[in-house]
């Protein structure tokens, strides 16, 4: 049994690279009358620099990826915790024997109308012997206003 809410052939196409510092040279001229032995203290410096912009950089951009999704991720929690132990009574087992069942909410949030999601669920649901229409009418009601998730956007600097 699972629980898909999208996003994951994203992130994973994504490419999670390691982390990277790019360098730049200074904006001043390069002169001014210094010894060869400054330079090379200043160039250091530089380095130093720039590698601090980005973990700065790094950590706002994660502060407001976490700030914007918590709101819509919490909602998506708490539904595919109801799904899960709504799907138990169903079928009248535990999670861990329930048969493989796959309610994907970004595509019931994809479908055309309410009738659409209906017959996804139904289908789905096939192999369930007791009555789904209250809970496929109760989880459209639930989905109803969600948004689908997509993976956070990476701003280029």
């Amino acid at each position: 049994m699972s629980v898909a809410t999208g996003g994951s052939e994203a992130a994973a196409a994504g490419g999670g690279g390691g982390n990277r510092v790019f360098f730049q040279s200074p904006p001043r001229g390069g002169g001014g009358g210094g010894s060869g032995g400054s330079s090379g203290g200043s160039s250091r410096e530089d380095a130093v620099s720039a590698a601090v912009q980005v973990q700065q950089r790094r950590h706002q951009q994660g502060k407001v990826t976490v700030k914007y999704d918590r709101k819509e991720l919490r909602k998506r929690l708490v539904l595919e915790e109801w799904i899960v132990e709504q799907l138990g009574q169903l079928y009248g087992c535990e999670e861990e024997e329930m048969p493989d069942v796959e309610i994907d909410i970004d595509d019931l949030l994809d479908a055309a109308n309410e009738e659409e999601r209906a017959l996804k669920l139904q289908e789905t649901l096939v192999d369930c012997y007791k009555p789904t229409e209250e809970f496929i009418k109760e989880l459209l009601t639930r989905i109803r206003g969600m948004r689908k998730l997509s993976p956070p956007q990476k701003k280029s600097i």
